[in-house]
C-alpha cells in the first residue's frame, strides 16, 4: 500500500467580468460573475466610514496569509517583465495579461476564489476565506444600512474583489454621498478604460484552487452549527488583547496561544501566553453550568478585526474547544461581522484531523435534504423553527438535513442573525467525491480503522505535564508486513513528536505530511477517548486552575493503577502528596471524588 502523499489535487474555475469592480465619482461598483444567475442591487450608503471599514475588514481578512514563505526574486523578476511588456496596454487587456501570466509562473498565488455575495430580503451577505485555510469571514449589511434605489434580484454570486477596489475605497469620507451597486454590468458610471479598446471587453480569471480549501471552507461553515461554549465580550475587551499583542511580540519557543477562562456567573477572562497576561472581560458575565479552560491558536489574526472594532457595540464569542474553530460575532452600525479562526493551518494534522472527527461524515444523501433546501430556496433566509413548520419535518431531521446541506455547499448558517440562508457556493453542484477525504492518506486511513484486527490493542504511556504516548501495530495485507506507529500528543491534543516504520517517515520524515498510519492511530485512539468509561480508566492525569486576583493555584491529580498522586502548586512551590491503594477500583474512587471536589471549588480543569 503506497502511503505517500500524492499532488495537491486541484480545481479549476474561471470567473468572467465585464469589467473590473471600481470605485468612481463617489459610487461603489462591484461587477459580478458573468456566467451565475442575475443578482442585481442598488441604494445609498447612510453610514459611508461605517461600509469602508466593513469592507476593508473583509479585504484584509481573504488577503491574510500567515505561512512561512521563504524569499525568492525569481517570480517578482518574471512579473516586472510582464508588467513592463503590458504598460501601454489598456485596463481590460491589462488585466487579462496579468492574471494569464499568473496562471503560467504563479499558479498557487490565487488559491481563493473571489468574495461570494448574497442578496436577500433582508440586506447583502458577503463571505470570505484566507488563503493559509485559517479565516473564514462573513459581513452582513442590513437593508437599514441603505437606501434602496431600483429593481432587487435576489440570489448568489461571486464579485470581483481586486486590491486596485481595496485601495478606492479607502477615498470613502463622511462628507460626501456614497452610492453602492451590485450587478453584470456598471450602474451610473463607467469604469475608464483605454480608447483603443471597446468598454464590452471580458476580464477573465482562471483560478486553480487546492480541494483541500473548497474542503475547509465547507467545513467551517458547517462547524457553525455545532454545539459551542457562548461568552461575551466587550469592544474595549477586544482591543485591550489586541494593544498588548501589538506591543509585544511573539518570543520564539514560547507558548503563544489564547487560554479563555470561563466560570459561571463570572466574566470571562483572557490570559495571554506566554506571560499570562490576564484581560478581565467587562461584559456580561459566563452563564455556563460549568467552569472551563479552552485555550485556541491564532490569536495574531484577531487582530484582523482592527478596523472595524470601533464600528462594534455588541462582541459574542463562540468556541468549540481546545484548539478548535472559535467564531467572533461583532454587530453594530447596522452590519455584522463574523470571523472563524480555525485554530490551525494545513501543516498542522492533527488538529485538523480532529476537527474532521467533530462533523457528521456521510457519504449518502439525506431524502429530506432536497425537500429542506427548495423550501429555504423560495424565501432564502428563515430560522430552523419556520423551516420545521414549512416541511413538516421534525426538528431533529431538519437539523441534520440543513447539516448536511452546509458540508455541500447549499446553504450557510448565519450566526449573528440566528437563521440559515440558501446561498449555493457553485453555479453547478459540486461533487462531494472529491471531499470527502483530505487527501489519499486520510482515505487509507479510514479504511485501515474500519478493518478488523488491523490496528492492535492501543498502548497508552501517560506522561506527566507532558501528554500521552499512543502506540500501536498496523498490519497491511496488501505490503504484507506490519508498521509500528507512535504518536505523543500534549494536552491540548497537538502532536509533539511522531514516528513510523514505514518507508515514507523513515526517509522523509513529516516534511510530507503525516503517513497513513500515523492518521490510522490518532483516528483510532479518538474513537477509543469517545467511547471511554470512566468506571473502567486505570491512567489519567488532570490538571486544575484557579485564579485569584494576579495569583494562580494548580493542582495536577494522577490516578496510576493502585496509586493517586495530587500535585499543588502555589506561588513557585509545589506541594506533593502520593496515596496508595489496596486496589484499583479504590484508587479510580477517590480520583473521581477529587475531581468533583475540585469543580466545587471553583476550580477550572485545564
Amino acid at each position: 500500500m503506497n502511503t505517500e502523499n500524492q499532488a495537491q489535487a486541484t480545481a479549476s474555475f474561471t470567473l468572467r467580468y465585464q469589467q473590473p469592480s471600481d470605485f468612481h465619482a463617489d459610487a461603489v461598483q462591484l461587477l459580478t460573475h458573468l456566467e451565475r444567475d442575475e443578482v442585481q442591487f442598488a441604494g445609498k450608503v447612510k453610514q459611508p466610514l461605517a461600509f469602508r471599514e466593513g469592507l476593508a475588514t473583509l479585504f484584509a481578512i481573504v488577503s491574510s496569509d500567515y505561512r512561512y514563505i521563504p524569499k525568492d526574486r525569481t517570480a517578482y523578476l518574471a512579473f516586472m517583465q510582464m508588467r513592463r511588456s503590458a504598460r501601454h496596454q489598456g485596463l481590460a487587456k491589462a488585466y487579462r495579461a496579468y492574471f494569464d501570466w499568473l496562471l503560467r509562473n504563479d499558479p498557487q498565488a490565487w488559491l481563493m476564489l473571489d468574495p461570494i455575495i448574497s442578496v436577500h430580503p433582508d440586506g447583502l451577505f458577503l463571505e470570505v476565506f484566507s488563503k493559509d485555510e485559517a479565516c473564514y469571514a462573513a459581513l452582513a449589511l442590513d437593508q437599514d444600512l441603505f437606501e434602496t434605489q431600483g429593481k432587487l434580484q435576489f440570489g448568489t454570486t461571486h464579485i470581483d474583489f481586486s486590491p486596485e477596489l481595496a485601495q478606492g475605497l479607502e477615498q470613502i469620507r463622511s462628507f460626501r454621498s456614497t452610492h453602492f451597486a451590485v450587478g453584470k454590468t456598471a450602474v451610473n458610471f463607467q469604469t475608464e478604460t483605454a480608447p483603443a479598446l471597446p468598454d464590452t471587453e471580458i476580464i477573465e480569471k482562471r483560478i486553480q484552487v487546492p480541494q483541500t480549501w473548497i474542503r475547509g471552507l465547507l467545513q467551517v461553515q458547517s462547524a457553525a452549527q455545532l454545539p459551542a461554549d457562548i461568552f461575551h465580550l466587550k469592544p474595549i475587551d477586544l482591543y485591550n488583547a489586541l494593544r498588548y499583542l501589538r506591543l509585544h511580540a511573539d518570543a520564539k519557543g514560547k507558548k503563544r496561544g489564547l487560554r479563555i477562562e470561563l466560570v459561571p456567573n463570572q466574566p470571562p477572562r483572557l490570559i495571554l501566553e506566554p506571560t499570562d497576561q490576564v484581560i478581565e472581560g467587562s461584559a456580561e458575565p459566563y452563564q455556563g453550568q460549568q467552569a472551563k479552560l479552552i485555550r485556541l491558536w491564532g490569536r495574531r489574526r484577531l487582530s484582523l478585526l482592527k478596523r472595524f472594532l470601533p464600528f462594534a457595540e455588541t462582541i459574542e464569542v463562540q468556541v468549540l474547544g481546545h484548539g478548535l474553530p472559535s467564531f467572533w460575532i461583532l454587530g453594530g452600525s447596522g452590519m455584522s461581522l463574523t470571523l472563524a479562526i480555525t485554530g490551525f493551518t494545513s501543516s498542522n494534522w492533527s488538529q485538523a484531523l480532529n476537527f474532521d472527527l467533530l462533523l457528521p461524515r456521510r457519504s449518502e444523501t439525506l431524502a429530506e435534504l432536497t425537500t429542506v433546501v427548495a423550501a429555504l430556496q423560495k424565501v432564502y433566509v428563515a430560522t430552523l423553527e419556520e423551516l420545521v413548520v414549512t416541511t413538516q419535518l421534525s426538528e431533529l431531521v431538519c437539523r441534520t438535513a440543513l447539516q448536511q446541506a452546509s458540508q455541500q455547499g447549499l446553504v450557510i448558517y448565519d450566526l449573528a442573525h440566528d437563521v440559515y440562508r440558501y446561498r449555493p457556493l457553485t453555479q453547478e453542484p459540486l461533487d462531494m467525491s472529491h471531499f470527502q477525504f483530505r487527501h489519499p492518506a486520510e482515505k487509507l486511513a479510514y479504511d485501515l480503522v474500519a478493518r478488523q484486527q488491523a490496528i492492535s490493542q492501543l498502548q497508552l504511556n501517560l506522561l506527566p505535564l507532558e501528554g500521552i504516548e499512543i502506540s500501536a501495530t498496523i498490519t497491511v495485507k496488501e505490503d504484507k508486513r506490519d508498521y509500528l506507529a507512535k504518536l505523543k500528543l500534549t494536552e491540548e491534543g497537538q502532536i509533539s513528536k511522531a514516528s513510523c516504520s514505514c518507508h515514507q517517515i523513515m526517509t522523509q520524515g513529516l516534511s510530507h505530511g503525516a503517513c497513513s498510519h500515523l492518521l490510522a492511530l490518532r483516528i483510532a485512539y479518538a474513537a477509543q477517548q469517545a467511547k471511554r468509561d470512566l468506571s473502567m480508566i486505570t491512567q489519567e492525569t488532570r490538571l486544575f486552575t484557579r485564579r485569584h486576583q494576579q495569583q494562580r493555584e494548580q493542582i495536577q491529580v494522577t490516578l496510576n493503577h493502585q496509586r493517586l498522586l495530587i500535585s499543588r502548586e502555589l506561588n513557585q512551590h509545589i506541594k506533593p502528596q502520593q496515596f496508595a491503594f489496596n486496589s484499583v477500583q479504590e484508587a479510580r474512587q477517590a480520583y473521581l471524588g477529587k475531581i468533583a471536589q475540585l469543580e466545587l471549588s471553583g476550580f477550572i480543569e485545564g
